[in-house]
């Protein structure tokens, strides 16, 4: 299994679709996972397009509930229906989402043959695994809002067979249960996973954030910190820095301020409004305060 995250771009406009991009969804791949966060109209399209398969889908993340990220939740979870999926599905959003979720099958007229859960979210972390975590980020937008933070475990190092036969350790499946992290007992002495471990090979878990709708706040800055890369908003470009502040988004010039503040490593912009037309706007925007940043396309493809 590779240890290499996937994004994908499934959209990238902000409010209202173009004719070349379609609304603001993310998907990340990793460890076998298929992440989703936000499913506004198009989604399901998209993912046709990207070879992005919605059946591998198990958890989604909203965002809020604005219809330009929430839209196409109805139409997806159809699909799914139609194409047989017998196991659960697990929704995760702000205060509301199963009331929203429930409203939106009634609207679609749909009775799911597999279970959906709905997890109302709250600052810090929402779901974990034996690979990685997801935090749900408080944002300041016009109704409550949420990003979400993909941050893998760290590793401590790589599992030393030599080391583990020097202990005494049998070959088997004692070798499993300290790769999985647990201690094992040999001969009434108790070894701990740390002490059969190549520490030369330990590295920090990979970090992706994204940010979606916000007015610029430092109250997620910490959250976001030291992210390999960071995912942000950019629905404006500073000469409509007014109408970001009346509308509770973010510019291409905030986008990178918030990037260097917070040491990011690479940033994205997406989520651009279709009132600029030229991507090297936004770039060059954002340039002038971060230096490693690039503006999404739709279906782009990055490995982490």
């Amino acid at each position: 299994m590779s240890d290499k995250a996937k994004i994908i771009f499934l959209g990238t406009s902000a409010s209202t679709p173009t004719k070349n991009r379609n609304l603001s969804s993310i998907v990340i791949r990793f460890g076998g996972e298929w992440l989703l966060f936000d499913a506004p109209e198009g989604t399901q399209r998209q993912m046709m397009k990207s070879k992005v398969s919605y059946l591998k889908i198990n958890n989604i993340f909203i965002s809020h509930f604005h219809a330009d990220h929430f839209l196409g939740l109805g139409g997806l979870l159809a699909t799914m229906n139609i194409h047989g999926r017998d196991w659960p599905m697990t929704i995760y959003g702000p205060k509301g989402i199963k009331r929203k979720v429930d409203e939106t099958l009634k609207l679609a007229m749909l009775e799911p043959l597999f279970e959906i859960k709905c997890v109302e979210v709250s600052k810090g972390k929402i779901f974990e695994n034996e690979l990685f975590t997801i935090e749900a980020v408080p944002l300041k937008h016009e109704i409550e809002c949420y990003g979400y933070v993909f941050k893998e475990h760290d590793k401590p190092g790589e599992f030393d067979k030599a080391k583990a036969i020097k202990l005494g350790i049998p070959i088997g499946p004692l070798f499993s249960e300290l790769q999985k992290g647990k201690s094992v007992k040999v001969n009434g002495k108790t070894i701990k996973p740390e002490e059969v471990l190549d520490k030369t090979k330990a590295r920090k878990g990979k970090k992706i954030s994204i940010i979606f709708d916000t007015l610029p706040s430092k109250n997620y800055y910490k959250q976001i910190e030291e992210s390999d890369i960071l995912i942000h908003e950019a629905s404006f470009l500073e000469k409509l820095k007014e109408r970001a502040n009346e509308t509770m988004h973010s510019t291409a010039g905030d986008a990178g301020r918030i990037a260097k503040e917070t040491n990011a490593k690479q940033l994205i912009l997406f989520h651009l409004s279709a009132r600029h037309k030229e991507d090297e706007l936004f770039e060059n925007e954002a340039r002038q305060e971060f230096a490693n940043v690039i503006v999404a396309n739709d279906l782009m493809e990055l490995e982490l």
